[in-house]
C-alpha cells in the first residue's frame, strides 16, 4: 500500500479504549482494513461490525475462515491474512508491540513498514514501541491514552479464597485444566479460554462467565490480547512460560499487557499471584501498576522480497540480514524449517525446476502445524498436498475421506481438541483459491464440521468443569431468594431442579461436591422437603412385610437394598439389640418407628430360625444334668464340639439324653448339635449373633450352601468352623453330619489292622483317593500308600436269543485281574500292567499322657477281669450303646449319626462276660473268628488264606428258642418258614 495517508500511533497500556476508537475510526471511513493478533479478536470484531453495518459490507479473513461478500468495505482480518493491495481508505494494525515476537513478530514488522491506508493509518499497541515507530515511520503521529481505570497489585492469594469475577492465568493446556478442576471442586466451576479454541467455543465458554453462571475465568495469556471481559481481579499461576524453543520469565510488558484486563473501563481492577508462584518484587509491581515498560530496541524481521527461480534462491533471501539498527532476523521459522526438510527428499527435486513449483511449495509450506505434530508427521502431509497440488487440486474424495475421520464429537476433551486442529488444517487448505474444486462447498463443510466440534468441546469443558447446581445456587443465593426442593420416587433430592443428594433409607447422603457455605445452604433447603418424607417412609416401613428385610452377614440390617441399621451385642446372644440408621433432622418419633419394627423383625427371624433350640430352653422338664447340657448347647447356638463337653456327655445318664432327643440333639462322635441348625439361614445367623456376642470387629462369613467340604484355612479359628457346622481336618473342613455318616462306616472297620477306602466314604465326602486320605489323617489315621495291578469287570458270556443267564455265585467277584499273557511275560519290551493307588487306614493318634493304643471297638481285647481298655481320644466310639449285650460291629447296625436303635436288649452279664459264649478266646478272651487258615473271618467253609485280624465278617449266630410270650413270635416263626 501507498504511503499517502496520515499515519498514527495510539499507544497506551490495556483499557484505555484504543481499539473502540480504532473501529470508529474506520467506520468513518468508505473502506477499511483492520488486522488483529488472534482469530478470537478478529471474530469478535468481525461480530460487532456486523451488527453496526451488516453482513453485506463486513468480510473476515484468517487463516481458517473467509467470509468476503460482493460488496465488502471493511475487512477484519488476522494481521498475517491482511489484504495488502486493495487500496483501502484506512488500514489499522493492533498490538504493534508484537513485532518484538520471536515467532511472529516479522509478520507484524513487515505490516509496520509497509501497510499504508489511502487516508489514514493507525498502529495501536503499547507505549514501549514509541522509539521504533518514531525511527522507522518518519512522520508518524503519537497519541498517548490514558487507563480509565487503577490498577493495583493485591499479592498472593490461595485459590479457595479467590474473589469473585477473576481470572487465573496458566501458561499450559495441563495447568489451565488443573487449575479448573480445582475451582470446579471449590467453587463451583469456571470458563476455559485458550488461544487454541475455535472462536465458536470460545464465545460460548464466555458466555458462560459474562452471564454470570460462573464467577471465574481460566485463561492463558490470550486473554491479554484486547479480548474485553469483566474481570476484577486477574492472579498469575506462573511467572515463566514456554515459549517454542525454551522456558523463560515472563518480560515485565507481557506481565502488564495480561494484568491490565483486571478493571473495566472505570471498574478498578487488581492482580495478584496465586499457587506456588512467587510474590513479585516491588519494582515490577510499580512498573505494572504505572505502566513504565522498557521500550522495545529491536523487532523481528525477514526479508519480504523473495525469490523463486530455484529452492536455494528462495531459502538464500529468506536468510537475509538486514543493516538496519531497529530490525533483526527472525529466528528460523517453521515454514522455512518445512521447505528445507520438503527440497531435501529425492522425490521431490527433480518436480522444483520452475519457479511456478517453487512458488507452490513455499505457499504449501506456509500452512501452519496446527496439530504440533511434529517436524516428521506434518511435513509428510504438505508432501502429499504439494503433490496433489502439482497434478491439478486435492483430489474431491481424498479430502473427503480426511475430512470424514474428523467429523466426530464422541470421546473427551483432548480427543476433541485433537480433531479441531486437524480440522483446521483441512480448513486452511480449503481457503486457498485454486486447491480444491468447489472451493465454497468445502469451505462451509470445514466451517460446519468446526462448528460441530466447536459445540461439543464446549459440551465437554462445562460438563468437566462447570458445576451446573452450584452455579444455579449460588445465584439463587446472591438473589436473596427462597429455594424449592423436592424428593422424587427413587430417592433423589433437588434443590431448584438440581441434584443435591440422595435420601437412603432415613439417612440423607448430600452430594460431596457442595462445601462451605453453599453446602450448609443446600442442606437446610433439603432438610425442608425430606421432613415429609422421613414420616411418610417411616409408616411404610413398619407396615413392610419381614420379606422386604433382610441382614447381612457383618450385621447390618436391609430394607431392600438399603441399609436401615445394624445388630448390636444384647444381653444374650439369642437376644440381640438394633441401631437404627435415621438422620436427627427426622426426629425422635420416626427413630423409634423405625428401632421398633426392625427390633420385631430380628426377634421373630430369631424365634423361626433357632426353635428347637429356643424350645429346648423352655422345657422345665430337664432337670439336672440335661439342663445344665441344654444351657451349653444353647451357650454354643446349637453346636458343641464333644470334646469341649466330653465330661458332660459322660456324666448323662440314658433318660437325660433321651430326653434331649426328644428335641432333636445329635450326639455324634465328634460334635453334639441340633440338626435342624445346620441348615443355611440358622447358620448364616448364627455367625453374626455369636459375632456380636463377641464383639468381633469383623465377623465370619457363612460358606456357600450345599459345600460337603471347605478349605481349611490356618488363619480362621477353629470356632468359626464349628459355628458354621464345619470340623476341620487336614486341607479341609468337612461338614459335620457328613463327617457323622463317615464316623459310622468307620465304626464298623477295623481300625487297628487296617482297613481301604469304600466308594461310600468317597461318596460322602465327595472326594478323591488322595484327599480322602488327607482327610482321614487330620482325623487321627495313618494311611499307607500302595499299587496293585488294576482289576477290571468280568464281562458276562454272550447269550443265544432267549436264553436266561445263570446267576453268579456270591463267591465269584465281578472283578478280576486282567488274564495274564505268557508271552508277554517273556517279553521284556511289552508294556507293564495297568497299576492301580490304594491306601490302607490305621488309627494312629498322637500320644497323649503316655497312651498310644489304638481305637478301642466292639470286640477289643478286655482286661482279666472282663473290662475293656480305655478308649483313646478321638476315636471312633459307639455311642449309645446303653446297657446291652456286646455285639460284633455286623450286628451292630448303626443308626443315622452313629446311634444305635435302642431296642429291648437285656443287660449285659455282669463281670464282663463275653459274647457268644463257647467260642474260644485269645489275646485276653477276645473271640477267634480266623478262618481255617488264620486269615479273614471264615465265610461259608471257604480258605481265605492267612493274615491279620478283621472284624468285616459277621459270626455265624445261635439258634435261640422263639419266646411264646414275645409278641413278635409269630412273625419270628413265619420268617424261618420263609
Amino acid at each position: 500500500m501507498a504511503a499517502q495517508g496520515r499515519v498514527t500511533a495510539v499507544l497506551g497500556p490495556t483499557n484505555t479504549g484504543k481499539t473502540h476508537y480504532a473501529i470508529d475510526r474506520m467506520l468513518g471511513h468508505r473502506t477499511g482494513v483492520i488486522g488483529f493478533p488472534l482469530r478470537l479478536l478478529a471474530r469478535e470484531v468481525y461480530d460487532r461490525i456486523v451488527k453496526a453495518r451488516g453482513p453485506s459490507v463486513v468480510a473476515l479473513v484468517t487463516g481458517e475462515e473467509r467470509i468476503v461478500p460482493e460488496r465488502t468495505q471493511y475487512w477484519v482480518c488476522t494481521v498475517e491474512a491482511m489484504p495488502q493491495e486493495i487500496g483501502a481508505d484506512f488500514v489499522a494494525i493492533d498490538e504493534i508491540q508484537l513485532c518484538g515476537d520471536p515467532d511472529r513478530g516479522h509478520v507484524f514488522t513487515d505490516r509496520l513498514l509497509r501497510a499504508r491506508g489511502l487516508l489514514e493509518t493507525m498502529f495501536l499497541g503499547s507505549d514501549s514501541m514509541r522509539p521504533a515507530i518514531a525511527a522507522l515511520v518518519p512522520g508518524t503521529q503519537f497519541v498517548r491514552r490514558e487507563r480509565f481505570s487503577t490498577l493495583t497489585y493485591s499479592g498472593s492469594k490461595k485459590i479457595s479464597r479467590m474473589p469473585a469475577r477473576s481470572a487465573i492465568v496458566g501458561f499450559s493446556v495441563d495447568e489451565v485444566y488443573a487449575i479448573a478442576e480445582l475451582i470446579r471442586r471449590q467453587k463451583g466451576g469456571c470458563a476455559v479460554v485458550m488461544g487454541a479454541l475455535s472462536p465458536r467455543t470460545r464465545n460460548a465458554q464466555v458466555a458462560l462467565y459474562q452471564n454470570g453462571d460462573v464467577d471465574y475465568l481460566v485463561a492463558t495469556d490470550a486473554i491479554g490480547m484486547g479480548l474485553n471481559l469483566d474481570i476484577k481481579h486477574v492472579a498469575f499461576s506462573a511467572t515463566h512460560k514456554f515459549d517454542g524453543r525454551r522456558m523463560r520469565p515472563l518480560f515485565p510488558h507481557e506481565l502488564g499487557q495480561i494484568a491490565g484486563r483486571a478493571g473495566r473501563h472505570l471498574e478498578p481492577g487488581t492482580f495478584g499471584v496465586t499457587g506456588d508462584t512467587a510474590p513479585l518484587d516491588e519494582d515490577l509491581v510499580s512498573a505494572i501498576e504505572e505502566h513504565r515498560f522498557a521500550p522495545v530496541r529491536k523487532l523481528m524481521w525477514r526479508n519480504e522480497q523473495l525469490e523463486f527461480g530455484s529452492v536455494p534462491r528462495l531459502i538464500a533471501s529468506l536468510e537475509a540480514s538486514t543493516e538496519n539498527e531497529w530490525l533483526t532476523r527472525t529466528r528460523e521459522s517453521d515454514d522455512l524449517e518445512a521447505l528445507k526438510a520438503l527440497s531435501d527428499l529425492p522425490e521431490l527435486r527433480g518436480r522444483l525446476g520452475s519457479p511456478q513449483a517453487v512458488r507452490l511449495l513455499w505457499d504449501v509450506c506456509r500452512i501452519p502445524d496446527f496439530r504440533n505434530t511434529g517436524g516428521g508427521d506434518h511435513v509428510q502431509l504438505l508432501q502429499r498436498i504439494f503433490g496433489f497440488l502439482q497434478d491439478g487440486r486435492v483430489p474431491a474424495d481424498w479430502l473427503a475421506r480426511a475430512i470424514a475421520r474428523i467429523d466426530r464429537s464422541d470421546g473427551d476433551i483432548d480427543a476433541i481438541s485433537k480433531r479441531l486442529a486437524y480440522i483446521r488444517t483441512w480448513t486452511y487448505v480449503a481457503q486457498r483459491k485454486g486447491w480444491v474444486d468447489d472451493e465454497s462447498h468445502w469451505r462451509d463443510e470445514t466451517r460446519a464440521v468446526e462448528d460441530r466440534l466447536s459445540d461439543a468441546l464446549h459440551a465437554r469443558l462445562t460438563q468437566r468443569f462447570v458445576d451446573r447446581r452450584t452455579s444455579v445456587l449460588m445465584r439463587r443465593l446472591k438473589q436473596k431468594e427462597s429455594l424449592v426442593a423436592e424428593v422424587n420416587d427413587k430417592g433423589d433430592v433437588m434443590v431448584e431442579g438440581e441434584f443435591v443428594g440422595r435420601l437412603e433409607g432415613f439417612r440423607f447422603r448430600q452430594d460431596a461436591s457442595a462445601s462451605g457455605e453453599e453446602a450448609r445452604v443446600m442442606r437446610q433447603a433439603a432438610v425442608q422437603a425430606l421432613r415429609p418424607e422421613f414420616h411418610l417412609r417411616a409408616d411404610k416401613f413398619y407396615n413392610a412385610p419381614d420379606t422386604e428385610m433382610d441382614f447381612t452377614e457383618q450385621g447390618g440390617l436391609m430394607w431392600g437394598g438399603t441399609a436401615v441399621g445394624k445388630l448390636i451385642a444384647g444381653s444374650e446372644a439369642l437376644k440381640p439389640a438394633v441401631e437404627p440408621f435415621v438422620d436427627e433432622d427426622a426426629g425422635p418419633e420416626v427413630f423409634e418407628k423405625v428401632r421398633r419394627r426392625l427390633q420385631h423383625f430380628i426377634d421373630r427371624k430369631i424365634a423361626a430360625h433357632f426353635e428347637p433350640l429356643l424350645a429346648l430352653g423352655r422345657d422345665e422338664t430337664l432337670q439336672g444334668l440335661a439342663r445344665g447340657f441344654a444351657f451349653r448347647l444353647a451357650e454354643g447356638l446349637g453346636i458343641v464340639t464333644r470334646e469341649s463337653v466330653a465330661d458332660d456327655v459322660k456324666a448323662l445318664d440314658q433318660d437325660a439324653r433321651s430326653a434331649l432327643r426328644k428335641h432333636g440333639v445329635r450326639f455324634g462322635q465328634y460334635t453334639i448339635f441340633m440338626p435342624l441348625l445346620l441348615k443355611p439361614a440358622p447358620t448364616r445367623l448364627r455367625l453374626v449373633l455369636w459375632s456380636l456376642a463377641h464383639g468381633l470387629q469383623e465377623f465370619p462369613e457363612s460358606p456357600p450352601p450345599g459345600l460337603v467340604t471347605i478349605p481349611n484355612i490356618p488363619d480362621v479359628p477353629k470356632d468359626h468352623y464349628t459355628l458354621a457346622g464345619y470340623r476341620p481336618a487336614g486341607a479341609r473342613a468337612i461338614r459335620i453330619d457328613m463327617l457323622e455318616r463317615l464316623a459310622d462306616l468307620l465304626r464298623a472297620k477295623d481300625s487297628r489292622a487296617g482297613f481301604e477306602a469304600t466308594p461310600d466314604m468317597l461318596s460322602i465326602t465327595g472326594m478323591t483317593l488322595e484327599q480322602f486320605a488327607d482327610l482321614m489323617a487330620g482325623l487321627g489315621y495313618k494311611g499307607d500308600k500302595a499299587e496293585r495291578v488294576k482289576q477290571r469287570l468280568v464281562e458276562p458270556p454272550k447269550l443265544a436269543e432267549g436264553e436266561v443267564p445263570a446267576p453268579i455265585p456270591e463267591e465269584v467277584s465281578v472283578l478280576a485281574p486282567p488274564p495274564v499273557d505268557e508271552a508277554a511275560v517273556a517279553d521284556e519290551t511289552a508294556p507293564a500292567p495297568e497299576m492301580e493307588s490304594f491306601y490302607t487306614f490305621t488309627w494312629a493318634p498322637r500320644p497323649r499322657g503316655g497312651e498310644g493304643r489304638g481305637p478301642r471297638r466292639e470286640g477289643a481285647p478286655r482286661d482279666g477281669q472282663g473290662n475293656r481298655g480305655p478308649r483313646p481320644e478321638g476315636a471312633p466310639r459307639n455311642e449309645n450303646r446303653g446297657e446291652r449285650p456286646n455285639r460284633s460291629p455286623r450286628d451292630a447296625k448303626p443308626a443315622e449319626g452313629g446311634e444305635r436303635p435302642q431296642g429291648d436288649r437285656g443287660p449285659r452279664p455282669e463281670g464282663g462276660k463275653p459274647r457268644h459264649e463257647g467260642k474260644p478266646r485269645h489275646d485276653g478272651g477276645k473271640p477267634d473268628h480266623r478262618g481255617p487258615k488264620g486269615g479273614k473271618p471264615d465265610r461259608g467253609g471257604k480258605d481265605h488264606g492267612k493274615g491279620g485280624k478283621t472284624y468285616e465278617a459277621r459270626p455265624p449266630r445261635s439258634e435261640k428258642p422263639i419266646d411264646p410270650d414275645n409278641p413278635f413270635a409269630a412273625l419270628l416263626a413265619l420268617k424261618g418258614k420263609v
